[in-house]
């Protein structure tokens, strides 16, 4: 398919300029020109002049997404990666775009992958400009995506392990929707947990909870006893050496008084403690 348009001026060179600009064409386009007239002087500077006429054309891309590559390509010449490499898998809901650039790519990523998403966002728009068939826009720079998603998943179930052990919720930092899905996901894979977002805009967050009626597995509570056994703050019921900070010992109630043992009786364990030393 040829796509043209026509553009006239006092000269050929204006008329080129003026078709070129009417054509819209993409920078990388094998633009041709074709002469249609060329301007004529009016006869004593009064009668019978004209313009010059010149009509524009190339022949468009096959390409369904040539319009989004080239869009790109615009955006990554401007980041300052020339030689970059754009491809694209699609099918009815989803346009996967992978850009190529060899090591030149924390420009195109940016601080957690800030600039990228907003290379995507904006594609998205340009994508599905003017059409009734919307598609969702991804777009990947080496295997950033990948290594991205794998880092969220660690993170959730990480802090859903803690969640499910002290029962505490846990706030993650502000994620954009593709990130927080993640999160979402890999915690409905994880019993006992569940999580939702808060807040609004770029401030959106995720929080992970304790699902309701599940107790949390460590209760720091009972402890029934053993020898050199330690308990924080619940109830001690008893054991040869233990210690209660805050609760109530069974043992120093009921049980009647030992003379102080000796030195060697816990050698066995630390060996023999020499106060002379």
């Amino acid at each position: 398919m040829i796509k043209e348009a026509i553009g006239t001026g006092s000269t050929v060179e204006e008329a080129k300029e003026a078709a070129l600009k009417a054509l819209e064409a993409p920078e990388d386009a094998d633009v041709k020109y074709e002469v249609l007239e060329r301007e004529k002087k009016a006869l004593f500077g009064l009668f019978g002049g004209s313009q010059a006429k010149v009509k524009a054309s190339y022949e468009l891309e096959d390409d369904p997404f040539a319009k989004a590559k080239n869009y790109v390509l615009t955006i990554l010449k401007s980041l300052g990666v020339n030689d970059a490499e754009i491809s694209v898998e699609a099918n009815d809901e989803d346009v996967r775009i992978s850009i190529n650039c060899g090591d030149d790519y924390g420009s195109v990523i940016g601080r957690r992958g800030e600039t990228l998403d907003a290379i995507q966002y904006l594609t998205r728009l340009v994508l599905n400009r003017g059409t009734e068939d919307y598609r969702r826009v991804s777009i990947n720079v080496g295997n950033y995506r990948e290594k991205r998603e794998n880092t969220l998943r660690s993170l959730a179930r990480k802090n859903a392990a803690k969640v499910r052990k002290y029962g505490r919720n846990v706030v993650l930092e502000p994620m954009n929707p593709y990130e927080r899905r993640i999160i979402h996901t890999t915690v409905q894979e994880i019993e006992g947990v569940t999580s939702h977002s808060v807040g609004s805009d770029g401030d959106r967050k995720v929080v992970i909870t304790l699902e309701e009626g599940v107790k949390p597995t460590h209760s720091g509570g009972y402890n029934k006893g053993g020898r050199g056994g330690y308990n924080k703050g619940g109830y001690n019921k008893g054991g040869r050496g233990g210690y209660n900070k805050g609760g109530y010992n069974k043992s120093e109630a009921s049980a009647p008084s030992r003379p102080p043992r000796s030195d060697s009786a816990g050698a066995s364990l630390y060996g023999r403690i020499d106060l002379n030393k």
